[in-house]
């Protein structure tokens, strides 16, 4: 065990969220892809801290509730005059479909990282689902090499910014995307061919989400299919994926070596934190979750 705590260093977003759903419906409430990565790998013993920008009208009992989950908030810059990044969404029966109804960027479209000193030399780096630039920039701040940096993005992104989008890929260890943006990306519908490809462009480890199918975990020559943790009760599926890399990365943060087998069990733990946050309303759920809870369904997940 190491004497310090290992860093982990997150760049996402944090924001506000009004969701509607079959269950209900909730009004600007925290949000944001860094809040959820940054509750979600709060559960283990890390140090964390979220680079973001909120503007003048954040709360301060919502920077408090990332405070309490012992989230390092330093780096999250207070834009005064600007308002905060606003997402509205609707979710229809099936909850896989949603259909995004308001998004204002407000202080994201000009955010500018600035990585606090004590986590430039944060061990692991997740760079959340921003734009490819402002990913690079955060590396580029870097001190010492991370033992492991995770990229999550999206279709989005290959859509409009693909050859800042490969540049950045070439630079990371772990790559977090779904089937569909795998097939995108390679243009090959075989998820093994296209996992084969992408490991060409530079990442070690890929994980491909397949939603209720589970996930995909491809690294040193080696395969596995994680199933997903079969919850009764989805409420609320905004944030499963954030919750999802913040869990692995959590994980992955508390491990001395960076291993297929860790990663491996990085997205049990992963899928298992995701499962409690999709049974409440935004990130109700996993607020100071029980790591006990947790190991209960990674238990059963590996069954």
């Amino acid at each position: 065990k190491l004497s310090k705590m290992n860093k982990l260093l997150i760049v996402g977003t944090v924001a506000f969220d009004s969701i509607e759903t079959p269950f209900g419906k909730v009004d600007k409430i925290l949000g944001g892809s860094g809040m959820y990565i940054g509750i979600a790998s709060s559960v283990f013993n890390i140090n964390n801290a979220i680079v973001s920008v909120i503007g003048g009208d954040f709360p301060k009992e919502y920077l408090s509730i990332l405070k309490n989950n012992k989230i390092d908030i330093s780096g999250i810059e207070i834009f005064k005059g600007g308002k905060t990044f606003f997402w509205e969404g609707v979710y229809h029966e099936n909850m896989n479909h949603r259909d995004t109804i308001t998004t204002d960027l407000n202080v994201l479209a000009d955010f500018n990282p600035i990585v606090p000193n004590n986590y430039k030399n944060a061990e692991i780096v997740l760079l959340g689902n921003l734009h490819p630039s402002i990913q690079l920039s955060v590396l580029d701040q870097m001190n010492s090499k991370p033992k492991l940096v995770i990229l999550d993005t999206m279709n989005y992104w290959m859509d409009n910014t693909l050859d800042e989008l490969i540049n950045v890929i070439s630079k990371v260890d772990l790559l977090c995307i779904n089937d569909q943006e795998a097939e995108q990306l390679t243009g090959e519908s075989d998820l093994r061919v296209a996992a084969k490809k992408i490991s060409e462009l530079g990442p070690k480890f890929l994980i491909i989400k397949k939603g209720e199918f589970g996930s995909l975990v491809f690294g040193e020559d080696d395969y596995y299919n994680c199933p997903i943790f079969p919850t009764e009760k989805v409420k609320d599926p905004t944030g499963a994926g954030d919750t999802f890399a913040g869990g692995l990365a959590g994980y992955l943060t508390s491990c001395s070596k960076i291993t297929f087998n860790e990663v491996k069990k990085g997205v049990m733990y992963g899928t298992a934190i995701a499962s409690y946050c999709i049974e409440g309303f935004g990130p109700n759920n996993i607020m100071n979750l029980d790591i006990n809870l947790i190991e209960q369904r990674v238990s059963k997940i590996k069954k």
